[in-house]
């Protein structure tokens, strides 16, 4: 196995969708899972803290960087299918981007590709996250897709070397032991999961019933077209940025208030969707968070209505 290279002060925005934020103190991409493990360790060694950074559609990095190890795992991607006469397993690395993972359920013509098609990120993020979808499909959450996945975390026992076979803990230094979470170890909630934590999630298995459905490709097709004039598409941003409240949707209420089109230096809600926030040229951090601080404070004042936030933030903010 080639060693980890790490790299200090690396500047992170070209990794995030919205373009923005400073640097990481410490980065490495692994480029297997036994790397992966070296720098959990490295990063337990040296009492770095560690961040993750996958596809970057739903983090905000500050400007004034991140401390501690990032963890980039977007070269984290190898696939594999096998399927029986009765189902379908897809087992991908951490960092794989759920598109990849479309084209295969597409190319299988089974309704995950459905909700597949648009969904950003990877899927270690559609497992922390529960990701899903606001239209009528089914499945409509990441949870109803899930088989099993394989977690890393930090150990100082022997059990390491037991675990993963690549381990290595002793006596005098710490290892990385795996855990394997079926699905229903999990709990399972609106945009959540629990009961796996801590540690690094390095391999998801995804699984589905083989009956392949002829009118998956139009519903794709249709599904693609219809988030195309709705969304902001070619402009950056995370998709949406707060969760839906019981019973209503964040874009309307956001759009109610009057704030389609609020802006903060190169930050902007988005004038196509709501619930976008947009960077439409040199935007910062720091201008994308006041966008979404106040439309949070708008639509409590006026609507009584607290959005929940699902951007996940990195690295030095205001206390």
């Amino acid at each position: 196995m080639s060693e980890l290279k790490v790299e200090q002060q690396k500047s992170l925005a070209t990794f995030t969708s919205w373009l923005v934020g400073g640097p990481a103190e410490h980065y490495c991409a692994p480029e297997s899972l036994g790397q992966l493990q070296q720098a959990m360790v490295l990063a337990h060694k040296n009492k770095w803290p560690i961040s993750l950074l996958g596809g970057g559609t739903n983090a905000l990095v500050s400007d004034q960087g991140v401390p501690g190890l990032v963890i980039h795992t977007h070269k984290l991607n190898r696939v594999e299918v096998s399927q029986t006469p009765e189902s379908v397993l897809i087992e991908a690395e951490c960092g794989t981007p759920k598109t990849e993972i479309l084209k295969h359920f597409l190319k299988l013509r089974l309704a995950p590709a459905t909700f597949f098609a648009g969904l950003p990120g990877d899927v270690a993020g559609g497992v922390v996250m529960n990701a899903g979808v606001g239209h009528k499909v089914s499945p409509k959450e990441f949870c109803e897709v899930v088989h099993s996945f394989d977690v890393f975390s930090v150990t100082k026992s022997k059990e390491a070397d037991v675990a993963t076979g690549t381990g290595t803990a002793s006596d005098s230094g710490p290892g990385v032991v795996c855990h394997t979470y079926a699905k229903g170890d999990v709990q399972w909630s609106y945009r959540k999961s629990e009961g796996w934590q801590p540690g690094v999630i390095a391999k998801v298995r995804l699984t589905w019933p083989n009956q392949p459905d002829d009118g998956v490709l139009k519903a794709v097709r249709e599904g693609n077209k219809r988030r195309k004039e709705t969304q902001p598409l070619s402009e950056p941003s995370c998709g949406s940025v707060f969760k839906n409240p019981d019973g209503d949707h964040a874009g309307r209420l956001i759009e109610a208030c009057g704030l389609k089109g609020y802006r903060v230096g190169g930050a902007q809600v988005s004038e196509k969707h709501a619930n976008f926030v947009v960077n439409k040229g040199q935007a910062t951090a720091s201008e994308i968070d006041a966008v979404i601080q106040h439309v949070q404070e708008t639509v409590l004042e006026q609507m009584q209505v607290h959005l929940t936030n699902e951007v996940v933030y990195l690295g030095t903010w205001p206390s």
